[in-house]
């Protein structure tokens, strides 16, 4: 069978392809430890389960409006006029099935054929993929180590062209955790105000920083950055609410109403129950989110050293989200290994430890381990990566 184009070019998910592999090595019996998880390890917290379960039991599971319950929508607005003083209307907002959905329904409505979006290196494994589905052309900008993965308005400015339709900005970022300061954001809103491009801020960890960082929304900047950028963020990260399906997005009325429209068509609507489980999260106490915080912090506290005395191993200390990226050319050649791909699957199947492939972030010099899990397991894991360089190393 001949399938669709747009399909034929598609690289499948890294992250899903490892952790499907390390669970079917569990599955066989291996003491696999996983350090690819892209989702906090703890459970969704009480007060949220207890809502779901009492919207069922009150029946409401109907159909909701397409975009979002309004009382969804107003506890979504409430939340950005709390966290980043910004102000928005109903119509304004669009809830879909998660960020990724989110973000994919955006893509189809503002791109047309040969339409450029400028993705900074290491980006999240989608987003290109999200804009070739749409026909548009991803633009690459590498933000190096020594930039601490950040792009600079120099570059941006240097890669829009008249094609260019929007730039991602993800901070803090998967897969690098690296933040990025109002300063910068200030720099690289004036290059968009200048060119007149649109701006997509996935802002999906924001919850999650450590230190003295402080999270910044591009859209607080300005009336101009707030009136171009398109606020992506949902309820799965910071309240630990992965499998319930809840993103949002906040923006310019008619692309949110062409993306509710789109998604009427494509999924009639968000998840009833999970609806009501997102009101309780962002309405709710907000304790169980601070205290996964604090865990995360933790444990990026303890591992940091380890990982970053791993013979080989040069790493830049996150600001937020749940990865650490070590750059491991260094290693990988000197335990004999072609590629780092090569290193990461030898990590899995000889070390049983699964880490992710930097390559499908677009930086294949390096590997993401996720520290959304245990501290027992985290220094096992460390030690076995570490014993397992050392034992392969060659002078």
């Amino acid at each position: 069978m001949n399938l669709a184009q747009r399909v034929q070019t598609l690289t499948p998910s890294t992250t899903l392809a490892i952790t499907a592999k390390a669970n079917e090595l569990k599955a066989s019996g291996v003491d696999v430890i996983g350090l690819g998880a892209g989702e906090p390890d703890y459970n969704t917290p009480e007060n949220i389960l207890a809502a779901a379960y009492r919207s069922m039991q009150e029946g409401k599971t109907k159909y909701t409006p397409s975009g979002g319950l309004p009382a969804l929508k107003k506890a979504i607005i409430d939340k950005l006029q709390r966290d980043q003083h910004l102000a928005y209307e109903p119509k304004e907002i669009m809830v879909g099935i998660g960020a990724k959905h989110v973000l994919y329904t955006l893509f189809q409505v503002l791109l047309n054929e040969g339409d450029e979006v400028i993705i900074p290196i290491p980006y999240w494994v989608s987003y290109p993929e999200q804009v070739k589905l749409a026909q548009g052309v991803p633009v690459y900008i590498e933000a190096t180590a020594s930039q601490q993965y950040k792009i600079t308005a120099e570059q941006l400015k240097s890669a829009i062209t008249d094609r260019t339709k929007a730039v991602i900005i993800n901070s803090p970022s998967n897969p690098t955790g690296m933040l990025y300061s109002k300063e910068e954001l200030q720099e690289l809103a004036e290059v968009c105000r200048e060119s007149d491009i649109l701006i997509v801020s996935d802002e999906i960890y924001e919850k999650l920083i450590y230190g003295e960082s402080k999270h910044v929304s591009i859209a607080e900047l300005s009336d101009d950055a707030k009136n171009r950028t398109i606020v992506i963020n949902g309820v799965s990260k910071s309240h630990s609410m992965t499998g319930w399906r809840i993103g949002y997005a906040a923006g310019n009325a008619e692309i949110i109403k062409a993306m509710t429209d789109l998604a009427s068509h494509s999924t009639s609507n968000p998840t009833t129950t999970s609806q009501y489980a997102a009101i309780e999260a962002y309405n709710g106490p907000q304790d169980a989110v601070e205290e996964m915080r604090q865990a995360f912090e933790s444990r990026l506290e303890a591992i940091f050293p380890k990982v970053a005395a791993i013979p080989g191993f040069k790493v830049i200390r996150p600001q937020g989200a749940f990865y650490l990226l070590p750059d491991v050319t260094e290693a990988a050649e000197k335990t004999g290994f072609a590629s780092v791909d090569d290193f990461a699957t030898a990590l899995l199947t000889e070390a049983n430890v699964a880490v992710i492939p930097g390559s499908g972030f677009g930086s294949p010099a390096t590997i993401r381990l996720s520290y959304a899990t245990s501290q027992e397991a985290l220094t096992e894991a460390v030690t076995r990566i570490d014993q397992f360089v050392i034992s392969k190393w060659k002078e």
